[in-house]
């Protein structure tokens, strides 16, 4: 048993630390939200009055922060928990998603201080994180990758060792750009075949073993009745909001700005993603793109 600091126990970070928890380790949580306090301290975990607090004795701490501010504020702000740990043998695991820069800078003022840290972004949104069967993206050195295996097995099924620190972060944004690309594309199939009068389900039998076949199809179909197990079945209750995919959406547009990489169609995804926010769907799972591309006129998205 290990003694685990987790800080950020909302929608993610309280199923994920539960998982810990039922792999047998001591988690000493922290969130400013009162309420999620108290949901970890119901589920048997304990809680610290503040982050400094949370990390005394601990072997391990683990952060899923909203941005990459949070996640800088955390670490290198004043008192950061970097300058707290400094020659500490605690691990440090980031699963926040932010951008690889934050990710890159924060690692280096680990190293620095002598501390070991693992960037290790998730993908499988809330079901995931409540069935522990998370995929985890992981950058940090083949030593740190080695310490923190146990503790993201715990969190997830599939755990990926993309490469130095910053790669989990590079990972995630790339394949949930190749995700909200994908789900739009499917999305405006499906309002396509309404337009023609092509059957739901003939358009899903087909295309789910031809070549449109894709995650976003044959998982997360984006109209109610092919995929029982999809948010169109409830309401687009979110799994993974499309407030969370425009964040992401961001990320890879900024990461491919500081690169100079040519990302046409994410960029054009971006933009959908913001305006279906701007309609007031932000909270709805990201596949509600079908339902807001049936609502609007061709010219408003298309530019006619």
């Amino acid at each position: 048993m290990s003694a685990i600091a987790f800080i950020g126990l909302g929608n993610m970070g309280r199923p994920m630390a539960a998982n810990l928890m039922k792999a047998g380790h001591r988690v000493i949580g922290f969130d400013i939200v009162a309420e999620a306090m108290q949901a970890h301290a119901n589920a048997g975990g304990r809680t610290a009055a503040s982050e400094r607090a949370a990390v005394e004795g601990a072997e391990t701490v683990i952060s899923m922060l909203p941005a990459g501010e949070h996640v800088r504020d955390l670490y290198l702000g004043e008192p950061g928990l970097i300058a707290a740990l400094r020659g500490s043998d605690v691990l440090l695991i980031d699963s926040s998603t932010i951008d690889v820069q934050s990710a890159r800078e924060v690692a280096a003022a680990a190293r620095d201080a002598g501390l070991e840290m693992l960037d290790a972004p998730v993908s499988g949104g809330v079901g995931g994180a409540t069935a522990g069967t998370l995929t985890l993206m992981v950058g940090g050195t083949e030593a740190a990758f080695a310490r923190g295996r146990p503790f993201l097995r715990a969190m997830g099924r599939t755990i990926v060792h993309a490469g130095p620190p910053g790669a989990g972060q590079a990972a995630k944004i790339c394949n949930n750009m190749i995700l909200g690309v994908s789900m739009l594309a499917v999305a405006e199939a499906f309002v396509l075949a309404d337009k023609l009068g092509l059957d739901r389900a003939k358009l899903f039998e087909i295309s789910s073993v031809s070549s449109g076949q894709c995650w976003s199809l044959t998982n997360y179909c984006p109209v109610p009745g092919p995929v029982p197990t999809s948010p169109a079945n409830r309401d687009y209750a979110a799994g993974f909001s499309a407030a969370l995919m425009l964040k992401d959406l961001k990320l890879a547009q900024a990461a491919a700005a500081a690169s100079g990489a040519p990302t046409p169609l994410g960029a054009r995804a971006a933009d959908l993603y913001q305006m279906l926010a701007e309609a007031g769907l932000a909270g709805h799972d990201f596949s509600v793109a079908f339902r807001w591309l049936s609502g609007v006129d061709r010219q408003s998205v298309v530019g006619e």
